[in-house]
């Protein structure tokens, strides 16, 4: 499931981040609202996480603008406000779920499953580019109808891959996604996947490299005939 993480504290964006990610999860994070409402107008989500309070604002207003707008997705705020009053309104204002800080990690991605699980946004269960298939659910990819033998980081960068197909996606981005924020993979660990994966996709070939961009899941000419 694709979610998009809102939180202006970097430690704690990058340890949710992190926790998500190792869950099987793609996170595109934000720390403040503008970067928010560029990443909510250009992707789809299967949930929001939001901490309520921002440098440039309050989260619930504009979860409250995005829900006029039609945009459905379940929402859970991560919040340091723990009065009623404040689950309330936040409920009152498109909120599908409240926890407070200090939480359990285990249990924030416990909700955002539960969450996530209600729809909202239409989100793919499997992804299509040419004749490769990538089936989220079941963390499988066929190619051709022949299944693919993925490692659990080469699923994890084929999803990301495929989720923003035909986009260059940064090395940085890949290391997040592949192996989350606290680890430091060696230094050419980034190309070896790259090229794991790549071989084993096969020909045509779909991933291709975009000098000083990063990689990209394309569509190959033939499927475009």
């Amino acid at each position: 499931m694709r979610v998009l993480l809102l939180e202006d504290q970097s430690d704690l964006r990058d340890a949710v981040a992190g926790r998500l990610r190792a869950h099987g999860h793609a996170v595109d994070e934000a720390g403040d609202l503008a970067e928010a409402e560029s990443f909510v107008q250009s992707y789809a989500y299967g949930a929001l996480v939001l901490d309520r309070t921002l440098p440039d604002g309050d989260a619930l207003a504009a979860l409250q603008r995005w829900r006029q707008r039609g945009i459905a997705t379940p929402a859970l705020f991560l919040t340091a406000r723990d009065a009623v009053a404040d689950r309330v309104e936040g409920f009152a204002g498109g909120a599908d779920d409240y926890l407070v800080k200090p939480f359990s990690m285990d249990e924030l991605v416990a909700r955002i499953g539960a969450i996530g699980r209600r729809g909202g946004a239409i989100v793919p269960s499997t992804i299509r580019i040419a004749d490769l298939e990538v089936d989220l659910g079941r963390r499988e990819a066929r190619r051709a109808g022949i299944a693919l033998p993925l490692r659990p980081k080469e699923f994890a960068l084929l999803q990301l891959l495929a989720e923003r197909a035909g986009q260059a996606v940064p090395r940085q981005d890949i290391l997040a996604a592949c192996w989350g924020e606290e680890q430091q993979p060696a230094s050419n660990a980034e190309e070896v996947l790259i090229a794991t994966l790549r071989r084993k996709l096969g020909d045509p070939p779909l991933l291709r490299t975009v000098r000083g961009s990063g990689y990209r899941l394309d569509v190959p000419d033939a499927a475009r005939a």
